[in-house]
């Protein structure tokens, strides 16, 4: 996990985020060595492509700093934004197990830096390892987990009710994180309006109302969260931990 074109200072913080991580933290020891011995570290620009729409799969990935907006343009150019990535978030585990190309474009939201872990060896390793399988398939599991919560809310939710819950999730890495949440998100709007499919008029509205009911606090290009229980109350959540 080693860039030299990176002050060797940085990396234990790199070793910060990647604990930070529920799942990496929980995997067993060997294969956390095993991933940060395998990785090798990339340096994105901003608006600059990890991998794009129909690639090969190559391995398992983290952001380590800035963030990337995985998405899509669809035929008619329209954009679609799935996930907004930030520091600690894996994935990639899909295409290493199916063995199939990449579903989304994956692209820096300015300067990014992404630990990548290469499919061929990976896979190389796993194969003397099999063991380490599940861990792989828990992180898949627990993706497909919040995609049924995301489609449920669609069906249930009102606009400002999956706003708010949108917000807590990111807050909490998306059940991701095993520190304290975060209570500043640095999401601009025409992005969270892109992953709630609705205008940024529409999301900026929903916003508002939130604002208005002191939840949040708007600023350029970031959301501060100023009551995380109240959030929780107004996405139907029960109980959850702030």
């Amino acid at each position: 996990m080693h860039d030299p074109d990176i002050p060797a200072s940085t990396p234990r913080a790199w070793h910060e985020v990647l604990n930070g991580d529920a799942w990496f933290a929980q995997c067993p020891a060997e294969l956390r060595e095993a991933l940060q011995h395998l990785g090798r570290v990339q340096r994105l620009g901003a608006g600059e492509a990890l991998f794009e729409r129909g690639q090969a799969a190559e391995g398992l990935a983290c952001v380590l700093e800035g963030a990337l907006r995985v998405g899509a343009v669809q035929g008619d150019g329209r954009a679609t934004l799935l996930a907004f990535l930030e520091p600690g978030q894996w994935f990639g585990e899909i295409s290493l197990i199916d063995g199939r190309p990449r579903t989304h474009d994956a692209v820096a939201d300015g300067p990014t830096v992404v630990l990548r872990v290469p499919e061929r060896a990976l896979r190389g390793w796993l194969a003397e390892h099999p063991a380490h399988w599940q861990a792989i398939a828990q992180l898949a599991c627990a993706k497909l987990r919040m995609l049924f919560g995301v489609l449920e809310d669609i069906a249930q939710l009102p606009l400002e009710g999956r706003l708010a819950k949108r917000l807590w999730l990111e807050a909490h890495g998306w059940g991701a994180r095993s520190g304290p949440p975060r209570r500043t998100l640095r999401l601009p709007q025409e992005q969270l309006a892109l992953m709630l499919g609705v205008s940024r008029q529409t999301a900026n509205k929903a916003l508002r109302a939130l604002e208005a009911r002191g939840l949040i606090h708007l600023r350029y290009g970031s959301i501060e969260l100023n009551d995380l229980a109240a959030l929780a109350a107004a996405a139907g959540l029960d109980s959850p931990a702030a």
